[in-house]
């Protein structure tokens, strides 16, 4: 079963660019995606608290359609690489904001009261 992910990676703000895309093919690849991921590249930040002895770290958030099977040896992988500082994989529900129900069940509630309005002013 295919699902759209999305995944933050902080790397070691040590490595270059090059590698770092070097990376994120390889593990990528594992995926066996249909079609490419969506990168955010942040570039290199500090982070909000010291992890181990890094200060700062190279950010990139991906978005992805994968299947559920692949997962978790592309779990492994990120583990398993040094110059990975954290990652967190997470399923992608919708855009940022009021989720698509929300919206729908805000416009029926102001239809409600719009006619309920009208109705007091035929008094």
């Amino acid at each position: 079963m295919t699902r759209e992910y999305e995944a933050v990676y902080i790397f070691d703000s040590a490595l270059e660019d090059a590698a770092i895309s070097e990376k994120l093919s390889r593990h990528h690849g594992l995926l066996s995606l249909t079609e490419e991921a969506k990168l955010d590249i942040w570039g290199r930040r500090q982070l909000a608290y010291k992890i181990g002895r890094h200060e700062n770290g190279y950010y990139v958030v991906a978005r992805f359609a994968a299947d559920t099977t692949t997962l978790p040896e592309f779990e492994r992988s990120l583990k398993l690489d040094d110059g990975v500082i954290r990652y967190l994989i997470s399923l992608y529900e919708h855009e940022l904001g009021v989720p698509a129900d929300r919206v729908e069940a805000n416009a029926e509630r102001e239809r409600a009261l719009a006619e309920d309005d009208d109705d007091d002013d035929e008094d």
